[in-house]
């Protein structure tokens, strides 16, 4: 099951977090099996991805979408507001370390 592995960095709200917590404490008094909160996610994650068609599903992943949208937004409002540079599309042009787009031999 681990042996192909990648590591992840989720940041979840506290409260989700805490219902995980409750799950592992849960399923450790059920089983009597140490259920570690890693188990738990890794569990609540390969279920939800089962679930293609869950409407739920589908209205928590948009409504996700839509804050992270809404807060780079306002992120970029602000830097803009504040003078700050923007994000501006750089083309690819080779880097300092001599690494760029590989030229075409001729």
């Amino acid at each position: 099951m681990l042996a192909n592995k990648t590591g992840v960095l989720l940041i979840l709200s506290r409260d989700v977090l805490d219902e995980a917590r409750v799950l592992a404490g849960k399923t450790t008094t059920t089983l009597k099996l140490a259920v570690s909160l890693q188990i738990v996610l890794r569990a609540l994650i390969e279920e939800g991805l089962k679930r293609e068609n869950n409407a739920a599903l589908l209205a928590n992943i948009e409504g996700q979408a839509k804050a992270v949208r809404e807060i780079r937004s306002a992120a970029h409002r602000r830097a803009q507001a504040a003078g700050a540079p923007g994000h501006r599309r750089v083309e690819n042009t080779p880097r300092a370390s001599g690494r760029g787009r590989p030229r075409r031999r001729a």
